[in-house]
């Protein structure tokens, strides 16, 4: 059998999104695609949060063989579009930033998060799952998320 991976992934809807991202009936669908999305391709057993506005967590194990794979798999079904009650086709943009303790050299949630945030901003625009790096546990963070991201700005020192 093939070793497993534990993984923390972000999962965030892209900025063509961010739109229909208000307490409007699209942003609402959307936001309940995504959650269900999550839930569907995690299984039972696997942890899955919504961090705030569109950003997403998971928390799984996947088998190293089928992990590429599956992260493929994960966009896929995340960038697909939504129809709300109203009938109109909603596009979905989505990106993905996995972060493993193997490459990480952790379990602590807190820094996977910081890589799985780091890796998930570079790829945002690519359109693919980015895998977390070594380079990306340096980038500077505030409560484990990339310093500058919307909620970030603190004043004097971070929790």
């Amino acid at each position: 059998m093939a070793p497993w991976h534990a993984a923390y992934g972000s999962a965030a809807l892209a900025s063509a999104t961010r739109s229909f991202l208000r307490p409007e009936k699209p942003g609402d669908a959307v936001l309940t695609a995504t959650a269900t999305r999550l839930t569907a391709w995690t299984g039972p057993h696997a942890s899955v949060g919504r961090l705030g506005g569109d950003q997403f967590a998971v928390a799984l194990q996947l088998p190293a063989d089928r992990c590429a794979h599956r992260l493929e798999q994960l966009v896929r079904m995340l960038r697909t579009p939504v129809v709300p009650d109203d009938g109109r086709t909603v596009d979905v943009a989505a990106s993905a930033g996995p972060a493993t303790p193997d490459v990480t050299g952790s379990r602590d949630l807190t820094v996977l998060q910081r890589a799985a945030d780091a890796a998930l901003y570079d790829g945002k625009h690519s359109g693919r799952a980015t895998l977390a790096t070594e380079q990306h546990l340096t980038v500077p963070s505030v409560n484990g998320r990339r310093a500058g991201r919307p909620g970030t700005a603190v004043w004097g020192r971070a929790a």
